[in-house]
C-alpha cells in the first residue's frame, strides 16, 4: 500500500498488475486487506492482483526473502540455504510479463517493470519516467537501479521505505529496470524482467529506481545481506525518506580519520616467523636501510633459535618479540598476530603500517631507495600497494649463508598474470583509522563514511579503483605497477632451504603442503632483476654493524648451524631425498623458465600436467599450453 501511494503521488501512476506467487488455497486476507487499503487510500489508483496456479520460481534456490538470494550478501560460500520452494525462490518464468501485457497492459500509455521493494525516482525535464518512455524514439527507456539499505533495522517496528537511507559505494550490482510505451515501441518488443527484447532501450540519466533490500530480503541483521564496510549515505535517498514517507532514516555514526602526522612520522613492520633464524639478520638489516623504524614480531613452535634471537634483538632495542597467541584461538597463526598486534603500544602510534613476511623484500626504485624517497614521489598517497615479483632459486641449490637479495636474481616478468599468486600484494598505509584492523595483504574493516579520504596507489604511483578498496590482495592485468617499488618476494630461496620451509609448514595455510606443486608455482626464474641490489652497500653496512655485536653474531651462527644440521637431517630421509632430487632435477629447473607459456589451469594442476616433449622445447614467444582443470598427464 506504501508503495502503490508513493507511485500514485508522485509519479502519477494509475494503476498496477501484481502477480501473486503465493501457493493457491492460502488464507484471503492479503488480498482483503489490500483491497480494504486501497478503497481507504484515496488516490484511485487501480489494482489487478493476479494468482498463479503453478510455482514460478527458480528450482534449488530457497525463498527470495533469504540473504542467500541477496547479490552483495557476504558469506554465501559458507551460507546454509533452507529448503528449495518455487513458490518462493526468485523469479523463473519470464513468459509472465508477456502473459500481463497480453491481458492487461498492452493498451497502458506507458508501463513501468517495478517489484514492490522498488522506488522510482526521477529528475528529468519530462513530467514523468511514463512520459519519457513515451518521448523516447524506440518508446521504452531503461531505469539503472541502486541497491538501497538501512544503516540499522529498526528494532520495535517492521522495516520501511523510509528506513533505507545508504547505498554501497563500489557495488557492480544494478537492479536493471525498464518502461515502455507500447504504442510506441515495435510490436516486435518482448517484455522480459530485465530488459525489453528487439528494442533498443534508450537510457535514462535522470531517473533510475531505488531497490530497498531491507524489505526484499526480510531476515534478519543489514549484515546479513551486505558488508556494512561497502555503506555510505546517500543524501538523496535521505532527502526522498523524508519527503515521501516523512520519515527521519537512521544515521551512520560520524567518524574522524586521524591527522596525518607532520613529516613521515614512524614506520613499522608487522610480521610472523617460525624457524627463520638464518634470515632474520638480513632482512632487518636491509629494512632498517630502507627507512623503517620498528619491527614487531610474532613467533610461534620455533626449534632454531629464532625466538631467542629475537628476544636479543629485542633487549637490544631493535625489535619488539612477542608469543603468537593462536592457540585456543580458532584462529590462524597469521591472523592470530594480526588481531593481537592492534593492542600494541607500537602499532598505535605507528604513522605508517605494513604487515609482511620475512621473505618478502620492500624495493624501492626511485630516488635513494628509501622510504622518503617513495613518499616523495608519492605524497598524496595514504595507501601505497607493493605487487610481488617472484624471485625464483635460480638453480641455486645448495644453502649458503649469504645475502639473498645479491645471491637470488631469477624471477618473474612483470607482466605475469599467471600464477595468480604472482601478483599478490602487501600494502604500506597510512595509520589514520580509515580500517579497522590489520590485515595479510592490506588493512581490512572499512570505515566506509571515510572512503572519500582513501588515497590509494600502487607500485607506479597510480590511483587504485575503489573496487578494490575492500577486499582486493592481488594486481590486475590493469593496476600492476612497479615503477616506484615492488615486493620482491623470495618465497622458495635455495632448494634445500626448501626442505626446512616444507618441514616447518605455512604460518598462515597451515594445512596445506608445501610440495612440489608450491615450488613450481613459485619458483620463477624467466627474467633478471638486479634492481635491489644497489641497496647492498648500505644492507651490508647494517648487517655488519649487528654482526659486530659478539651476542648477536653468537645467535645467528646458532641458528645457521641449526638450519645446516635440519637440512642433512631432511636429506637422509627417503621422502625427502625424493622430494630434493625433484627440486632440483632438469624437469623442474626447465619449467621455472616456461612460466610465461602456460594457463592459470597448469599451476592449479600441478607440474606434472606438463608432457615431456614441451619441457623439452626451446619455446618461441608465441608459444601457450594449458589444460583442463584437474587434468593429469601421463
Amino acid at each position: 500500500l506504501a508503495w502503490l501511494a508513493y507511485h500514485a503521488e508522485h509519479h502519477g501512476v494509475q494503476g498496477a498488475v501484481i502477480i501473486d506467487r503465493a501457493r493457491p488455497g492460502r488464507d484471503r486476507g492479503f488480498a482483503k486487506t489490500l483491497d480494504k487499503g486501497l478503497r481507504e487510500s484515496g488516490h484511485g489508483c487501480r489494482v489487478v492482483l493476479v494468482e498463479a496456479p503453478v510455482p514460478l520460481g527458480q528450482p534449488g534456490l530457497p525463498p527470495e526473502s533469504h540473504p542467500f538470494c541477496a547479490p552483495d550478501a557476504p558469506g554465501k560460500s559458507r551460507m546454509k540455504p533452507p529448503k528449495s520452494n518455487r513458490w518462493s525462490a526468485p523469479l523463473a518464468e519470464a513468459l509472465i510479463y508477456e502473459i500481463a501485457r497480453a491481458r492487461f497492459l498492452g493498451q497502458a500509455r506507458a508501463v513501468a517493470c517495478l517489484d514492490v521493494h522498488d522506488l522510482l525516482e526521477w529528475r528529468g525535464e519530462a513530467a514523468s519516467v511514463f512520459d519519457a518512455a513515451v518521448a523516447a524514439r524506440s518508446g521504452a527507456v531503461a531505469l539503472q537501479g541502486r541497491h538501497a539499505y538501512p544503516w540499522r533495522l529498526p528494532t520495535k517496528r517492521p522495516v520501511t521505505f523510509g528506513d533505507h537511507s545508504c547505498v554501497q559505494f563500489d557495488s557492480p550490482h544494478r537492479a536493471a529496470r525498464w518502461c515502455i510505451a507500447p504504442a510506441v515501441a515495435s510490436e516486435a518488443a518482448i517484455w522480459r524482467p530485465v530488459r525489453i527484447g528487439n528494442v533498443a532501450l534508450e537510457p535514462v540519466e535522470a531517473g533510475g529506481v531505488y531497490r530497498c533490500m531491507a524489505l526484499r530480503q526480510r531476515d534478519g541483521a543489514v549484515s546479513r545481506i551486505v558488508p556494512k564496510s561497502s555503506l555510505i549515505e546517500h543524501p538523496p535517498l535521505i532527502d526522498l525518506a523524508r519527503a515521501a514517507f516523512g520519515h527521519d532514516a537512521e544515521r551512520m555514526p560520524r567518524i574522524a580519520a586521524r591527522p596525518a602526522a607532520t613529516g613521515r612520522g614512524a614506520a613499522v613492520i608487522v610480521t610472523t616467523m617460525k624457524n627463520e633464524g638464518p634470515f632474520i639478520l638480513e632482512w632487518l638489516a636491509h629494512h632498517r636501510a630502507v627507512g623503517f623504524d620498528g619491527f614487531l614480531v610474532y613467533t610461534n613452535d620455533c626449534t632454531d633459535g629464532t625466538d631467542t634471537m629475537l628476544e636479543l634483538l629485542q633487549s637490544k632495542g631493535l625489535v619488539q618479540h612477542r608469543d603468537n597467541p593462536f592457540r585456543g584461538s580458532g584462529m590462524k597463526p597469521q591472523h592470530a598476530a594480526l588481531a593481537a598486534a592492534e593492542g600494541e603500544p607500537m602499532i598505535k602510534d605507528a604513522d605508517w603500517l605494513v604487515c609482511m613476511d620475512v621473505d618478502e623484500y620492500v624495493n624501492i626504485k626511485t630516488g635513494d631507495g628509501t622510504l622518503d624517497a617513495l613518499f616523495a614521489a608519492v605524497p598524496d598517497a595514504n595507501m601505497i600497494s607493493m605487487t610481488w615479483r617472484l624471485f625464483g632459486n635460480g638453480d641455486v641449490d645448495a644453502y649458503e649463508d649469504a645475502l639473498i637479495t645479491g645471491t637470488f636474481s631469477r624471477c618473474a616478468p612483470e607482466l605475469a598474470r599467471k600464477p595468480h599468486q604472482a601478483w599478490g600484494f602487501k600494502t604500506l598505509f597510512r595509520n589514520q583509522g580509515i580500517f579497522r584492523k590489520l590485515g595479510v595483504h592490506r588493512p581490512k574493516g572499512l570505515n566506509a563514511q571515510l572512503v572519500d579520504r582513501i588515497t590509494w596507489v600502487n607500485g607506479s604511483g597510480r590511483p587504485l579503483p575503489q573496487s578494490m578498496f575492500r577486499n582486493a590482495w592481488r594486481s590486475t592485468a590493469t593496476t600492476y605497477g612497479y615503477d616506484l617499488v615492488q615486493l620482491n618476494h623470495y618465497a622458495v630461496r635455495s632448494a634445500e632451504s626448501f626442505l626446512v620451509k616444507r618441514d616447518r609448514g605455512r604460518v598462515n595455510h597451515v594445512d596445506r603442503d608445501q610440495g612440489l606443486a608450491y615450488w613450481f608455482r613459485m619458483n620463477c626464474n624467466v627474467e633478471q632483476d638486479q634492481s635491489i641490489q644497489r641497496m647492498l652497500p648500505a644492507v651490508r653496512a647494517e648487517y655488519d654493524r649487528l654482526l659486530a655485536d659478539p651476542e648477536i653474531a653468537a645467535a645467528h651462527a646458532h641458528a645457521v648451524s641449526c638450519h645446516r644440521a635440519k637440512i642433512e637431517e631432511l636429506k637422509q630421509r627417503p621422502d625427502y631425498a625424493t622430494f630434493y632430487a625433484a627440486l632440483t632435477g632438469e624437469r623442474m629447473q626447465k619449467l621455472a623458465r616456461l612460466h610465461s607459456h602456460f594457463g592459470a589451469n597448469v599451476f592449479l594442476s600441478g607440474p606434472d600436467v606438463v608432457p615431456d616433449e614441451i619441457v623439452q622445447r626451446d619455446p618461441d614467444e608465441s608459444f601457450f599450453f594449458t589444460v583442463e582443470r584437474g587434468e593429469t598427464v601421463h
